[in-house]
């Protein structure tokens, strides 16, 4: 992966530029547009097939975009930055409609309920819900540790991240519905698509898990670094893990991944930053701190080949499929946008 000449199945497509560290981002309407959010508190959206730029807004943010969450419509967007404040946007005309006060620590975390209703943001030690308008519904009590990653297990029930525990809140109510714990440093979170696996990758270079339904719990360890990178596959049998530079794929089918060898991937030569499965099929797309991007094809034991490759000017942020799994876009820290077509 010594050129920037894509191989296999990644094919040339586009590339254009922001204005600093390309922070966090997705496509929208579609796949007809992608939006991009920047170290600079900057917000841009690109045409999907061409890449020309559609709109740009700078310092939107003061100190920066920290998160972006795009709406399950894929005709709005949020954005949250270092200022405090989480942004509702109109794609169309590039402005943000509803702008919500939240704090005045940095927020994080921000992602839509599965069906759009609500969005979720974190600021600190708090997590708070929002109706689709901005208006604020409840907040929850302080964690343990600053919140290290939300999401939401079903349309009525987000999940927060921090040190020592899961937390799942009632959406409606920010009622407690369950809590998962571990004595360690949780720095990452994936739930299964079915919500009842809980994946958190610690600071002690393991990956813990959960099965709700039992709230029994177990541990992989041995990884090199804190695996910050977790993907499942949307069938929910398949968890991807980072935490060095071989991705590591346990296969949840039957009695598994307890008593089983995961599926190690070896092409990287540098950590890995960030994973991302395609919607459909069994394709992995992982990158790393050199700004190298694979593709691979998995098996149903995690085991998989690289079926494509391509490499960016610098450390990879993110990755994000198009929702049809026929373009893979990449934001990397020189606040380059580089998108492929799938062949």
């Amino acid at each position: 992966m010594s050129t920037n000449r894509p191989k296999g199945v990644l094919r040339r497509g586009w590339s254009a530029a922001v204005g600093d560290y390309a922070i966090a981002g997705g496509w929208i309407k579609r796949g007809e547009a992608l939006v991009v959010g920047d170290a600079a508190g900057g917000v841009y959206a690109f045409d999907g097939k061409s890449g020309a730029t559609i709109w740009a807004r700078h310092g939107i943010h003061e100190g920066g975009v920290l998160a972006m969450a795009i709406h399950p419509s894929g005709t709005a967007f949020a954005t949250a930055g270092q200022d405090g404040r989480v942004l509702i946007w109109d794609i169309v005309e590039g402005q943000a409609e509803q702008a919500i006060d939240v704090d005045r620590g940095w927020v994080e975390n921000v992602a839509w309920s599965p069906e759009g209703q609500w969005l979720a943001a974190s600021c600190s030690r708090q997590v708070r819900a929002y109706v689709a308008d901005g208006a604020e519904v409840w907040r929850s009590d302080d964690h343990p540790s600053t919140i290290s990653a939300i999401a939401w297990s079903s349309a009525e029930e987000l999940a927060t991240a921090c040190y020592g525990r899961v937390t799942f809140f009632d959406a409606p109510t920010g009622e407690l519905r369950q809590e998962l714990k571990w004595k360690g440093s949780l720095v990452s979170l994936a739930l299964s698509p079915d919500g009842d696996i809980v994946a958190c990758g610690s600071q002690d270079n393991s990956v813990h898990f959960w099965r709700r339904s039992t709230e029994q719990d177990s541990m992989m360890s041995g990884y090199p670094g804190k695996p910050s990178a977790l993907a499942f596959d949307d069938t929910g049998t398949l968890l991807a893990t980072g935490g060095g530079e071989a991705v590591t794929v346990w296969s949840f089918q039957g009695n598994g991944p307890e008593g089983t060898r995961p599926g190690v991937l070896e092409l990287h030569v540098q950590p890995v930053t960030t994973l991302a499965f395609a919607r459909r099929g069994m394709r992995l797309a992982s990158a790393a701190r050199d700004g190298a991007v694979v593709v691979w094809s998995l098996r149903r034991d995690g085991e998989g080949d690289p079926i494509g490759t391509a490499v960016v000017a610098d450390v990879v942020a993110e990755l994000y499929w198009r929702p049809d799994g026929r373009a893979l876009a990449a934001l990397d820290a020189r606040g380059g946008v580089t998108v492929w077509r799938i062949a």
